[in-house]
């Protein structure tokens, strides 16, 4: 009977050791699948009607959804957005995403607070939600961009000093650097390759970083290829700016870190309080989650901490 026993435990625990492996592995094949994807629609061009080279960029990968999103007029910002955070999936998902949490946040509100208005408000807020999301993805790699940016430029003006043109210069820092600015300068040169001018290619290249030094870059690039001049000295220099633009604003980052902690620790204590008032007097809180104004007064709340977290998040943000 032991063995009996002993004998199905086994085969149970092989057979799950079994369907493991093989969720790996088709889990493995989906992530390459996926990765090869979004490689070839990076490199997807359509001719335009004068027969110059566009590229051609899918916002879902739903034919019909993908249609439907090409004529609408805001998607274009949303796009953009999603580029310059490099985002794993196309911007479709992310409007799709959007409404799903709008409308469950807004039943989930009603269901709790019984008011529309709340309702609506926090709706609108967690629909809103991805849109952070990207935005903090885009400020992550822009800042990652700016700590290997003025390493990049000094490598340019030190290939162009050594005989190398300005795009074998860049082939050398795509090469040298990885994601993000390897990866844009890859992209920014394989759309040169493709027939796209320089100064259209470069333009590009700001767009989709959306980083001001990046801008610096392009403006002095452009100019110096229309009146001539020393481009590796120019391109020197910027790179001695971009460097210590990045050290001050490190410097600013430390002085206002205080401030970001306060608004970090404003915006935990009523959690917290309210924690502990639940643990050490279970009924005391009970009139907030029963009673309609109670509801009404937790919703009031949850905006004006919103707000406030807003507000402190303008304060300490220091532009440079």
């Amino acid at each position: 009977m032991d063995f009996m026993i002993l004998s199905v435990i086994i085969f149970i625990v092989s057979l799950l050791i079994i369907e493991l492996c093989l969720y790996a592995y088709r889990h493995s094949l989906s992530n390459r699948n996926a990765k090869i994807k979004k490689r070839l629609r990076k490199y997807t061009f359509v001719e335009d009607d004068f027969g110059g080279i566009l590229k051609k960029r899918d916002l879902s990968d739903i034919p019909f959804l993908n249609n439907i999103l090409l004529s609408l007029p805001f998607v274009k910002s949303w796009d953009n957005l999603v580029m310059q955070a490099n985002a794993k999936y196309p911007v479709g998902f992310y409007i799709l995403m959007s409404f799903l949490l709008g409308a469950l946040g807004a039943l989930g509100f009603l269901y709790f607070l019984n008011n529309i208005l709340l309702a609506l408000g926090g709706g609108l807020l967690l629909m809103y939600s991805p849109c952070l999301y990207l935005k903090y993805l885009k400020d992550k790699r822009i800042q990652k961009f700016k700590q290997q940016l003025h390493e990049a430029l000094d490598l340019i003006a030190r290939a162009l000093r050594a005989g190398h043109s300005f795009t074998s210069s860049m082939k050398l820092a795509a090469d040298e650097f990885g994601d993000p600015l390897g990866i844009e300068f890859e992209e920014t040169l394989d759309e040169i390759n493709f027939g796209v001018s320089v100064p259209v290619a470069l333009r590009n290249l700001s767009q989709r970083v959306d980083c001001k030094e990046i801008n610096y870059f392009v403006v002095a690039v452009i100019i110096q290829r229309d009146t001539g001049g020393n481009l590796a000295e120019l391109i020197e220099s910027l790179a001695h700016i971009v460097r210590e633009t990045f050290k001050f604003e490190g410097k600013v980052r430390i002085l206002s870190a205080e401030g970001r902690l306060s608004g970090v620790v404003l915006c935990l204590i009523p959690f917290l309080i309210g924690l502990w008032l639940q643990i050490s007097s279970p009924g005391f809180m009970k009139p907030l989650f029963t009673e309609p104004i109670g509801r009404i007064l937790l919703g009031v709340a949850g905006v004006m901490m919103i707000v406030g977290m807003f507000v402190i998040k303008k304060i300490v943000k220091i532009e440079v």
